[in-house]
């Protein structure tokens, strides 16, 4: 540990998944935090895979995939090798979106044949994503979103107020992670200085674990939606991050409880 880090002494929270976590886990050690793992959810199988693979076994129909998340890319990428399926996205006329760098990376990982079209350069949420799609005109084209079982309508809204024609399908199931009422319990026992939430369904996971100890809970998230989330949640919102990237939710714990 880094005793001089800006971080030195701090506890902080982290509630993504191991195979998620490791870049921000590093960073916050590397800048002397104390951190505790609590996945706060995990990926399941959606309840009917029937309209996935309905759609990936026509991928060609779509003129564009929109992808808003690595969980999204890992599940489709999944699905099209358990389909034998050729495990690519674009060609033959369809495009791909991505909604940020992170997912984008996960695209490149998975779908190395397939190149991202489309792409916020800065501001990595739906509604960036959306103003670059009315910029470039989408009306008549045909969408497919796939996304988490609990993912929020902005986006495919967004896009059928554009004229698209949006197919939204369940990638995934984002289900709270076994254990997670313990862990939290846990921590709130211990006290910790700041939580880290990267989506609003791990801050709803962890809501619910808390009970009546959610209150006051100190969060730093990492975008607009997730910070929405958080305080329906009534916690404490200490900092936003800005650019919403793992880089940028470090820096806002730095800002939020930092030390020269």
């Amino acid at each position: 540990m880094n005793d001089r880090g800006t971080l030195a002494g701090r506890r902080i929270v982290v509630t993504r998944r191991p195979e998620q976590a490791s870049s921000l886990v590093g960073l916050l050690r590397d800048r002397g935090a104390t951190v505790l793992e609590v996945p706060a959810t995990t990926m399941g199988p959606p309840r009917d895979r029937r309209p996935l693979d309905a759609a990936l076994r026509d991928l060609g129909r779509f003129d564009w995939v929109v992808l808003t998340s690595a969980n999204a890319v890992t599940a489709v990428r999944d699905r099209l090798a358990s389909l034998s399926r050729p495990v690519r996205l674009g060609g033959d006329g369809t495009r791909v979106a991505s909604i940020g760098p992170a997912t984008t990376r996960a695209i490149r990982e998975a779908f190395p044949d397939d190149t991202v079209a489309l792409e916020p350069e800065s501001d990595y949420r739906a509604a960036e994503l959306l103003r670059l799609f009315e910029a470039m005109g989408c009306a008549g084209t045909a969408v497919l979103v796939p996304a988490s079982s609990r993912a929020r309508e902005e986006l495919p809204s967004g896009l059928v107020a554009l004229g698209a024609e949006v197919t939204v399908v369940a990638a995934y199931a984002t289900v709270e992670n076994p254990g997670l009422a313990e862990a939290v319990e846990r921590c709130l026992g211990e006290g910790f200085d700041a939580a880290v939430f990267a989506a609003p369904s791990a801050v709803e996971a962890f809501a619910s674990a808390a009970s009546t100890g959610a209150a006051g809970v100190p969060a730093v998230v990492i975008g607009p939606t997730t910070e929405a989330a958080a305080r329906a949640a009534r916690f404490r919102v200490l900092a936003t991050a800005s650019p919403s990237t793992v880089e940028g939710l470090v820096a806002a714990l730095e800002q939020a409880l930092g030390r020269a």
